[in-house]
């Protein structure tokens, strides 16, 4: 668990109260105590997938609900000066897996995003490991106009989902340079996988949504 306690290290620093992780690698459906935080998370196979929400102090204790799906999706519901907050960590199937892999995880999604009514709020963390591109090409309703890179067909799910549930990626909000936008980058690739996702009525949560280089997502 020495990576979730170097997450923790890095919140505090960031003032960071919430965040969604993927690629935990954790086996079983658990919530365990992570420097000060509550880790909630759930995984299949050992050393394989995995997902998981991180709340601070404040938080952990109007947390009601914990829903670990599968291995690729886990939902929190916390209530908020009576308000309903539900938070949704997903990771996507990579491009290269079969499509019933990928089918399966969009179905999950949707069954998950429906039994939320429109009366509580909702936020989805996630690598859906797909580009939505610079622009928004036949999506302006949900993609903000401040995309990266070239749109594939990872991006043209995630967009397509978006529309049918009128959720708006946060990333594609805001103005940004370059180093802002690419939450992946290696010797020989830099790309935009990672989203945060918001019902269009609820835009103002979101005031900003900014890379943090070489640690994570950070929205205010």
């Amino acid at each position: 668990m020495s990576k979730s306690i170097e997450l923790g290290k890095i919140f505090h620093k960031r003032g960071i109260n919430k965040a969604c992780v993927q690629e935990t690698s954790w086996k079983g459906m658990r919530a365990r105590d992570v420097n000060g935080f509550k880790l909630c998370y759930s995984g299949g196979e050992a050393g394989k997938n995995g997902v998981g929400i991180l709340v601070d102090r404040d938080l952990r204790e109007i947390v009601v609900d914990v829903r670990g799906v599968n291995d690729r999706l886990i939902t929190i519901k916390l209530v908020v000066g009576g308000v309903i907050l539900n938070v949704i960590s997903a990771y996507a199937p990579q491009v290269g897996l079969v499509e019933d892999v990928k089918r399966r995880f969009w179905d999950y999604l949707d069954g998950v995003v429906r039994g939320i009514p429109h009366s509580e709020k909702l936020i989805i963390g996630g690598d859906f490991n797909g580009h939505i591109g610079v622009t928004a090409r036949g999506y302006d309703e949900v993609h903000g106009w401040f995309g990266f890179g070239v749109r594939n067909e990872g991006g043209t799910s995630l967009l397509y989902f978006s529309k049918a549930f009128n959720l708006v990626l946060a990333n594609s909000c805001f103005h940004k340079r370059e180093e802002h936008l690419v939450t992946f980058q290696s010797k020989v690739v830099r790309t935009q996988i990672d989203y945060l996702l918001f019902r269009k009525d609820d835009r103002g949560l979101c005031t900003d949504c900014n890379v943090i280089l070489s640690e994570c997502i950070d929205a205010t």
